[in-house]
């Protein structure tokens, strides 16, 4: 029995690394600095015009969390994430065949409608359940495919666009969200841990512990949860979606710049790894403190970055802090709140970072456009990651939350992951 939930629980966490790694949280935000200057030569469009597709796709991740979050919860993770995942790929492929700008900011925006179906929001809440004691390693395995996806996408963009130009680019990296994440999603993924009987969501959903949305937004928790992230979130993703064009601007090449985006891949998948363990020792928020004050301190340096050594320190502090990043949100969603409404409240708060993550690029393009250079957002956005993480460093001790009426079983996450 101890075998077959390791077992059973490894194939749970590998499917859910896979389909992380080529989801809209890895996948488009790593790639999209990629296409951002062959997309300005080929059309003539500026820097803040081609942020602002981000923006889009930000903006409805914002609107469609909350939505789909209480979709999941009534009706299961995997029902949402096959036909959500579906749309994505689909979607991605059709950037290969762009014209316009409205063209371009249309699939974004599809993008975003169903982006959050394919991401930790539904694997977080599949991985929650199978795993109690060893919940934060288990989260933690799951995010190093956010790692995997920052470490591997932008050379082999930056690849695909030398050797075979941006649109078949676009089009081959559409048909790894196929190959990684559909297939084994519909082969693999199961959201009942061995021995529980399977039952309707809706009614196993009334069993667990936790708090409802309503109770959860009237928490100072909640607000505080949500101010923390928005902060850094604003602030990390405006760096990332121009890091490659910003180094290269400084005289950084092409592939030298990418590199630092796979350096900070690298150093978050080591972050990832290295705060699951903690989170399973320590208060979480201390965890935060810690890692996302590295962050900003990585931003700062990729501020006055214009040799490679200074761009890799930075990006690998900048990879070091947000290996925290969504662990974390997973992790504190679940120990305040609970997991009886855990998608819908997640949805919430990711409402929250993803209207941060939009406005982040749009202000770093803004900025550029404005002032010709990234030196000054970088040193402001460094500061409100600091103001971010101290935030988080205040919330309070986890509450003792209402018991289920039955126990699920805790399963073990196998020495190889």
């Amino acid at each position: 029995m101890i075998a077959d939930r390791i077992t059973r629980g490894s194939v749970i966490v590998i499917t859910a690394v896979l389909g992380v790694m080529v989801s809209f949280g890895s996948l488009v935000v790593f790639s999209f600095g990629v296409f951002m200057k062959p997309l300005s030569r080929q059309f003539g469009w500026s820097r803040s015009e081609i942020s602002l597709g981000f923006t889009v796709t930000a903006l409805m991740i914002a609107v469609f969390s909350p939505l789909i979050g209480r979709i999941v919860d009534r009706i299961g993770a995997r029902r949402v994430l096959l036909p959500c995942t579906a749309v994505y790929g689909v979607a991605f492929c059709c950037l290969a065949l762009l014209r316009t700008l409205p063209e371009f900011y249309a699939i974004y925006l599809a993008i975003g409608m169903v982006g959050i179906g394919t991401t930790q929001l539904c694997y977080g809440r599949v991985i929650s359940a199978w795993f109690d004691r060893q919940r934060g390693i288990a989260l933690a395995a799951m995010m190093t495919g956010v790692g995997a996806g920052a470490i591997g996408i932008p050379p082999l963009a930056t690849w695909l666009i030398d050797r075979f130009g941006w649109r078949p680019a676009y089009l081959i990296l559409g048909g790894t969200i196929f190959l990684f994440s559909i297939i084994p999603t519909a082969l693999f993924l199961r959201e009942t841990p061995p021995g529980v009987p399977p039952e309707r969501p809706a009614l196993a959903r009334l069993k667990l512990p936790g708090l409802d949305t309503g109770q959860a937004f009237r928490t100072p928790t909640f607000w505080m949860l949500v101010t923390g992230f928005f902060l850094f979130s604003m602030s990390v993703n405006g760096c990332i979606a121009h890091l490659v064009p910003m180094l290269t601007d400084r005289g950084i090449g092409n592939q030298g710049a990418a590199l630092a985006l796979s350096v900070l891949g690298v150093l978050t998948l080591c972050g990832r790894l290295l705060t699951g363990v903690l989170l399973d020792r320590f208060h979480g928020p201390r965890v935060t403190v810690v890692f996302f004050s590295i962050a900003a301190a990585g931003v700062a340096i990729i501020s006055q970055a214009h040799h490679l050594a200074i761009a890799y320190t930075g990006a690998a502090l900048i990879g070091l802090g947000m290996g925290a990043e969504m662990d974390v949100m997973l992790y504190l969603v679940s120990r305040y709140f609970g997991l009886r409404s855990f998608s819908e409240i997640y949805g919430y708060a990711l409402t929250a970072y993803a209207v941060a993550g939009a406005l982040g690029p749009l202000f770093m393009g803004w900025s550029y456009d404005q002032l010709h250079s990234y030196t000054m957002v970088t040193v402001i956005f460094a500061a409100v990651m600091f103001a971010g993480a101290l935030v988080l460093g205040l919330l309070p001790r986890y509450p003792q939350l209402e018991q289920p009426l039955e126990t699920v079983p805790d399963a073990v996450v196998a020495p190889a992951i």
